[in-house]
């Protein structure tokens, strides 16, 4: 699973990606700062299951720090998108190549109105104007792959798979193209759409397949607060957070560094170095007042995983009495789980083997035996009998 960090130049969003990861990077306010893409691991977050079964875990596949379980996923920090960008401008095809195989993006603005869509200083700039050019980039880098095979695709019956096949590389699903099609009233037999019809479909299937979560930056900044009012209002509370990425990685390095103990994702911290000097107290004392009343990056990575790609975790285990593995580890691994999966669809997860020869599964909490198609829930524990061996 892959999340993409996207947006404008000079928008915070190296700085954003340090405070997911922790991973040191080329961080300055003038654009393109970011030429080749970073990548790096940051973690959503999950109460394990060992709360309420009442033991006490051997996380393998994930972290689990007093009982929460922090999953990783993958993350890349592209350089800045500017207008044009689908023609070569800026870093151009590179850019929209890196953001390839991303299962969604983080579509980072400036909500001070500081800079404005090309990441130059300015006084009073609109963020909405960073959301509009992002969207409509990607919607024209995905309509000039389409249109450059559109001679192809005007003498295939099966449009559908024609369009499966090429965009397979973008992590564009048979399943997804079908549905937008359907649902966009457009043919599927020797395809030769209109610009409007063509626009239509990569709008949609840009939804679909990379849904977009709109992420405030500098909310800190007292300009932000009219800003991050206005880009909810425009794009829906849902799918706009509003944060400090500065403010986030500079927790995060306090704590790496034993000023503070803080847990990604909470809204105080604990001062545990007391040798700090007044003017760093002082900053501490600002931040702690901040994340009070704010979001913080860990909310993004939530927000990502469980809201937009809107998956639960389930624990496979193969001891249904003792909740263990093989090897005799306690809830050894978080697995993500699109809802609505089966029972079956876990099997698979762990060997294709298992889920070609699986017999039934477990119910580990209750014992109760459950069919193949049994749909999983959220924080469910789950054993996979097999005739696989």
């Amino acid at each position: 699973m892959l999340i993409g960090i996207v947006g404008a130049p000079n928008k915070g969003k190296s700085t954003l990606f340090s405070a997911l990861t922790l991973n040191e990077v080329d961080i300055a306010d003038y654009p393109f700062t970011t030429i080749n893409p970073n990548l790096g691991v940051t973690y959503a977050t999950k109460e394990c299951a060992e709360k309420d079964l009442g033991v006490k875990c051997n996380a393998r596949n994930s972290l689990c720090i007093n009982g929460l379980r922090q999953i990783p996923i993958n993350i890349v920090d592209v350089a800045g998108l500017v207008e044009g960008a689908h023609e070569g401008k800026g870093r151009g095809n590179q850019f929209l190549n890196d953001l390839a195989g991303a299962d969604a993006l983080v579509l980072v603005v400036d909500a001070s109105g500081k800079t404005d869509s090309n990441g130059n200083s300015c006084e009073s700039c609109n963020p909405e104007d960073d959301v509009n050019v992002v969207r409509n980039e990607l919607v024209e880098w995905i309509s000039s792959i389409v249109k450059k095979h559109m001679s192809q695709l005007s003498k295939r019956a099966d449009g559908i798979n024609a369009l499966a096949e090429i965009l397979t590389g973008l992590k564009i699903s048979k399943e997804e193209i079908k549905e937008v099609i359907y649902n966009s009233s457009l043919s599927e037999v020797k395809i030769t759409w209109s610009k409007s019809e063509l626009k239509r479909f990569s709008e949609e299937i840009l939804k679909k397949s990379k849904p977009m979560l709109i992420v405030a930056n500098k909310c800190d900044a007292k300009s932000s607060d009219k800003n991050l009012i206005e880009l909810k209002s425009k794009f829906g509370s849902d799918n706009v957070i509003g944060i400090s990425a500065a403010i986030e990685l500079a927790l995060r390095k306090a704590d790496k560094q034993q000023l503070i103990e803080y847990i990604p994702g909470s809204n105080t911290f604990k001062i545990i170095n007391e040798n700090m000097t007044k003017e760093q107290i002082n900053a501490l004392n600002y931040m702690l007042e901040f994340i009070k009343k704010s979001n913080n990056s860990q909310s993004i990575s939530n927000k990502v995983i469980f809201g937009l790609l809107d998956n639960i975790v389930v624990y496979p285990v193969e001891d249904e009495n003792k909740y263990t593995d093989h090897f005799g580890n306690v809830l050894p691994d978080a697995v993500l789980m699109k809802k609505g999966s089966t029972a079956l669809d876990l099997a698979g997860t762990i060997h294709t083997d298992i889920a070609k020869n699986m017999l039934y599964a477990v119910d580990a909490r209750n014992k109760k035996r459950l069919s193949k198609d049994y749909v999983l829930k959220d924080n469910d524990v789950i054993r996979i009998v097999s005739a696989a061996k």
